[in-house]
């Protein structure tokens, strides 16, 4: 088994988190009607992406009726619908839209991850619910060698990789730059929500500019 499938061997079978795993499995039995003949994957939400990645993306988390119905991370809600069009724009993706886990999405030169890999109540985790999952973010960067740039897909993320990389935080804002002592910059993006794209604090053309920002410090053509 290589690095990247224990791994995700190891997300999906995680019941560290007291709250989340309960959450997760009763958003799975109550299902928004939209979606009530699809059976809910209901689990912590694996990393998804090219093992071979120079592009980390973190996100936040799955979201309830997203990734923990579909078992993708950004996968079938909004916030999923609209990164992974960027990443086609960008020639990150080989389609502009992200359903479900069968739908044939690959990522080229990217890895998607998150701070935690369980759906949390109204979007919120706890201090312990964030140190549960960081040795999942750990070995998810460990397990990436030919890493050149992570991406934090909003503040919480970017909380996460200082943490992580043990330095001083930088004041997040969009398209942030950040030196870390490892060698891998950090590079801040607002997060592709509802929130910040309907109100177009985010609009498509930032994020595919950033992405670009992304690709040209991998050196990715």
């Amino acid at each position: 088994m290589n690095p990247n499938d224990a791994l995700n061997h190891d997300i999906i079978h995680c019941e560290r988190c007291t709250r989340l795993i309960p959450y997760c499995r009763e958003a799975a039995q109550h299902k928004r009607a939209a979606y009530k003949d699809q059976v809910y994957w209901g689990k912590p939400a694996p990393n998804f992406g090219d093992s071979h990645a120079a592009i980390l993306l973190v996100g936040l988390a799955p979201g309830a009726q997203g990734a923990n119905r579909t078992g993708r991370m950004f996968t079938g809600d909004p916030s999923g619908d609209f990164l992974t069009q960027a990443l086609f724009d960008v020639g990150l993706a080989n389609q502009p839209t992200s359903t479900d886990r069968n739908d044939g999405l690959v990522l080229n030169q990217v890895m998607i991850t998150g701070v935690a890999h369980c759906a949390p109540p109204a979007n919120k985790l706890t201090a312990e619910e964030r140190a549960n999952c960081a040795p999942f973010l750990v070995r998810t960067i460990d397990a990436l060698p030919k890493l050149k740039v992570i991406v934090a897909l909003g503040g919480v993320a970017w909380d996460a990789l200082f943490r992580h990389f043990n330095q001083p935080r930088l004041k997040f804002g969009h398209r942030v730059l950040a030196k870390t002592d490892s060698g891998i910059p950090l590079l801040a993006c607002y997060h592709p929500s509802p929130h910040n794209t309907y109100t177009k604090r985010l609009t498509q053309n930032m994020l595919t500019d950033l992405l670009n920002e992304a690709k040209n410090i991998a050196n990715i053509d």
